[in-house]
């Protein structure tokens, strides 16, 4: 099924849709990739412009590196790379804002080729933001996107791309302070970014790739902070949801759905929020298999691998990721260690905490822990498991739940 069918089929009423998983985390990209081994159905794979870039992005990856990156963990978990959609999320002068307007759109431009070229084809263009202090009004938002979507065209060189527009999401990475509701976005508003965007596309000769736009990002009311979850009120999106239908292409794009219930994905999806982003939760729930794992090592009586140390040590030493979502004070460590916002998710690559990780699963596979331990620290995994496949055993399963939410809101 394409995104242009599924998003069709979702307007005519047919509860179905697409996670859209956003980590760049191994170990738990290849336990979502697990889970799909057994079906055909598509699987949307997103990097963010400040993750991934011409220039490395966080993760030191540009977008061809990415795209190699996982097609590589999709071969190793027996999954055909070509059911992979990668997307582009927020490609625009997001990076560079501090610089002159002129500056950060030509790096947008050359980050928007680069991902085209490298065979993303779900590209959501955000010029939102301001650049240099700049004051930017809605229209002119609407046609830097435009002009961005010049350069994708171009370097598509035939292949067709779909489009993601509008900006009204929440706080990436989730909020850093508490809130007490949120806006949701209205229909007008939503149906002004729409008509903006047409407007812009057309001046440029772009009614075609236009017509390839499946989805409008905006705020159904959903978020979380670092010890807050702002869950879906039905009621309070239904003027939003209704609208949906009535701009004759795209339905919406639902960001920051992390830690959502069944019911509220669920009914996300019903409401033509057909596309669900999903990140911090699924590191969330690998981070927690970690714990599990460090506790069946300590059950154990084995020496201490050093993981949570090493974490912290790695945190305390570079506070940039996670000191604005963790207020000073007695909490400050339980915080920077279980989150939602999931701040640890930066430090895993770190040289010491994969060498401790190594040790962990090493100490692990050489142990043999009895079923009713494995049990015991995983909230109920009673089987027969492999030695030599526990770590991914116990990975696969807490990941692997948040995953089954998403698939079963999705209609898989």
């Amino acid at each position: 099924m394409t995104l242009a069918d599924l998003i069709a089929r979702n307007r005519a009423g047919v509860a179905v849709g697409l996670p859209s998983w956003c980590t760049a985390q191994p170990e738990t990209l290849a336990a979502i990739l697990h889970s799909y081994r057994a079906d055909d159905a598509p699987i949307l794979i997103e990097a963010t412009c400040n993750q991934v870039n011409q220039f490395g992005g966080y993760t030191g990856m540009t977008p061809a590196d990415f795209v190699a990156f996982v097609q590589g963990i999709a071969r190793a978990q027996g999954v055909d790379p070509a059911r992979l959609i990668l997307g582009g999320d927020h490609l625009g002068p997001n990076p560079w804002k501090a610089a002159p307007a002129e500056e950060a759109m030509a790096k947008a431009r050359d980050m928007v080729a680069a991902y085209v070229a490298a065979g993303f084809s779900k590209i959501h263009l955000d010029a939102s933001m301001p650049c240099a202090g700049e004051v930017l009004t809605p229209t002119e938002m609407a046609s830097r996107a435009a002009d961005l979507c010049v350069v994708a065209e171009a370097a598509a060189r035939g292949r067709t791309l779909h489009y993601v527009i509008g900006t009204e999401v929440p706080v990436p990475g989730g909020e850093t302070e508490r809130k007490d509701a949120l806006a949701v976005t209205t229909p007008e508003a939503a149906r002004l970014t729409h008509d903006q965007h047409r407007a812009a596309f057309a001046a440029r000769g772009l009614e075609d790739a236009f017509s390839r736009v499946i989805g409008l990002v905006v705020q159904p009311g959903v978020d979380f902070g670092n010890d807050q979850i702002m869950a879906y009120d039905r009621p309070l999106a239904r003027a939003l949801a209704q609208s949906a239908p009535a701009l004759n292409g795209p339905l919406f794009e639902a960001h920051s759905t992390d830690y959502q219930t069944q019911t509220a994905l669920n009914a996300l999806v019903q409401d033509h929020f057909a596309i669900l982003k999903v990140g911090p939760e699924l590191t969330f729930a690998f981070r927690q298999a970690i714990v599990a794992l460090e506790r069946l090592e300590a059950l154990m009586g084995l020496p201490a691998s050093g993981v949570t140390p090493a974490l912290l040590t790695a945190m305390r030493e570079r506070p940039a990721d996670w000191r604005a979502y963790v207020p000073p004070g007695p909490d400050q460590e339980t915080l920077m260690l279980f989150g939602l916002s999931d701040r640890l998710r930066y430090y895993w690559p770190e040289p010491r905490v994969q060498a401790a990780l190594a040790r962990l699963f090493a100490a692990l596979r050489a142990s043999h822990p009895p079923p009713g331990l494995v049990a015991r620290v995983t909230g109920g995994l009673v089987q027969m498991t492999d030695p030599a496949d526990l770590p991914e055993t116990v990975i696969r399963m807490m990941v692997g739940a948040v995953v089954q939410k998403y698939r079963t809101a999705t209609g898989a």
